[in-house]
């Protein structure tokens, strides 16, 4: 049997066969019988926009790998430099590689003072943090003008350094910002997550010493947030660096889609609609309405995964551990019977909802004292080396610039009329 399929243009009897590679067929060969014919394909979600060897994704069976290696296996054994330097590098690094690595990453957290005083600052008092976030990121680009020489390999390894560890930096100071604290600088004696957490929480103390478990608890959704294939943030940095635009103002448009409460607000909405249902005693009154088309159950289901979601299993382990420390958070039980509500019901199950990474979550960033306006920034901070990692695999495929065609729905050709003679 052939790996193929064979279409046939039914206005004129012509045919032409396909082969079928890595799952996809060529568009371009589509064209070269219907010419002129595009594909309808609303948000892309039947369309291979690139190929990539970053990220296998297979949403039918739960399953997730970055580089080859499955999350169950990274979440476990690794740490989220090192899953870092695996998207950027295509390898886990070796003992040297990875000292050097780290090395580089934390000696480059500190940002330009001129960005701290002149820039951050000028914000209104009670700016978004993801809004401070999104344009600071995009600032970056004025205070590396190497950064537009974007096929010099060692610039390009300089950006990628500069961004993952600059971002917590930003990320920590427009927190502060927006609540009227003072910035602290980064500590280079501290490892990447407990670092964000000193510049997140420091007050009067002369060095922080965030707890372990809850450094490992964010290092660990550091790494299970690092990359997730095509999703909309990663498709705006590779559209906007397929017009070979530095990589800063790429990260910027993707931390910019990230803004959005459809993409990068899933886990706050999340505690909302948990912290609506109030109590267990509530759970299934609320149930009810959902089934009835009167409310959306916040955390489950997901554009890719038709099954559970690998990384949510992983995260509802860590949560124990996050509240052994924290204090359980007490909208914990609601989410507990949420859950097993929705899993035994057949309503759901047909429809294959089931707890997304978004669903727990929330529940630990809030037990560690995040606020709501954090959880977009928390997101950014380890996506930004599956960004860079598609930036750099993208530039090295020679991709086309971005551009998508329409179907055009408008009025049909029509003649210009004085505007003393219009009706």
């Amino acid at each position: 049997m052939t790996d193929s399929i064979t279409i046939v243009d039914n206005r004129t009897g012509e045919s032409r066969e396909i082969p079928i590679e890595n799952g996809g067929v060529a568009a371009s060969e589509w064209q070269k019988l219907l010419p002129g014919i595009w594909f309808y394909d609303p948000g892309f979600t039947s369309t291979a926009e690139c190929s990539s060897s970053i990220t296998y994704l297979d949403g039918d069976n739960g399953v997730l790998r970055y580089r080859g290696y499955p999350i169950e296996q990274l979440a476990e054994k690794s740490n989220y430099l090192e899953v870092s330097y695996l998207l950027i590098n295509g390898d886990l690094p070796t003992s040297a590689q990875f000292s050097e690595w780290e090395h580089e990453i934390t000696h480059h957290t500190f940002i330009h003072e001129n960005m701290r005083k002149r820039f951050l600052e000028g914000f209104h008092y009670d700016a978004h943090p993801m809004g401070i976030l999104v344009s600071a990121v995009a600032a970056l680009s004025t205070f590396y003008l190497d950064a537009k020489d974007i096929f010099n390999e060692e610039s390009r390894s300089k950006q990628v350094i500069r961004l993952i560890a600059k971002m917590p930096t930003l990320a920590a100071a427009a927190h502060r910002f927006s609540v009227g604290m003072p910035f602290v600088y980064p500590d280079n004696n501290l490892k990447f997550a407990a670092n964000f957490l000193s510049m997140m929480w420091k007050t009067g103390e002369f060095r922080l010493e965030p707890d372990p478990v809850l450094t490992r608890a964010l290092d660990l959704l550091f790494i299970l947030h690092a990359d997730h294939e095509q999703n909309c943030s990663t498709t705006a940095m590779r559209v906007v660096g397929s017009s070979h635009a530095d990589p800063y103002s790429a990260c910027a448009a993707a931390c910019a889609a990230l803004y959005g409460p459809r993409h990068g607000g899933a886990n706050e909405a999340v505690i909302r609609m948990l912290t609506s249902i109030g109590s267990i005693d509530n759970v299934d009154a609320f149930v009810k309405e959902v089934k009835e088309g009167h409310g959306r159950l916040q955390g489950f289901g997901h554009r890719v995964y038709k099954n559970y979601d690998p990384r949510a299993k992983i995260i509802k382990r860590a949560a124990d551990d996050v509240f052994k420390i924290t204090g359980k958070n007490p909208l914990l039980d609601v989410a507990l019977k949420l859950e097993e509500v929705a899993l035994n019901d057949e309503y759901f199950i047909s429809r294959k909802l089931y707890p997304n990474v978004d669903f727990y979550s929330g529940l630990i960033y809030q037990a560690m004292g995040f606020p709501l306006e954090m959880f977009p920034v928390l997101f950014a901070i380890p996506r930004t080396s599956g960004w860079l990692a598609h930036w750099l695999e993208m530039l090295g495929q020679d991709a086309k610039i971005a551009r998508p065609r329409q179907l055009y729905i408008g009025t049909e050709p029509r003649d210009y009329i004085a505007m003393e003679e219009r009706k």
